[in-house]
């Protein structure tokens, strides 16, 4: 698999995530105070470690360390 496609499947991943906190507040409405918490605990961890996880492979991305490179020389002239 390339690295850009792992960023965008990474990216994907985390738009599901993201957009799904709202469902996941209906789903959990039924369960007692604390199950609630824990599942709104483990799904923002798991935003978390995506968010972290993408930001690691865009560091890694071969276009990210060219694109930084092509501003760094257009600032400089």
């Amino acid at each position: 698999m390339t690295h850009d496609l792992r960023i965008a499947r990474v990216q994907e991943t985390l738009r599901r995530f993201e957009a799904d906190i709202p469902l996941l507040q209906v789903r959990v409405r039924e369960l007692s105070k604390e199950r609630q918490e824990d599942a709104k605990r483990f799904a923002a961890a798991l935003i978390k470690q995506t968010r972290a996880e993408l930001e690691r492979l865009l560091r890694e991305s071969p276009s990210a360390s060219l694109e930084t490179a092509q501003h760094s020389s257009e600032s400089a002239n």
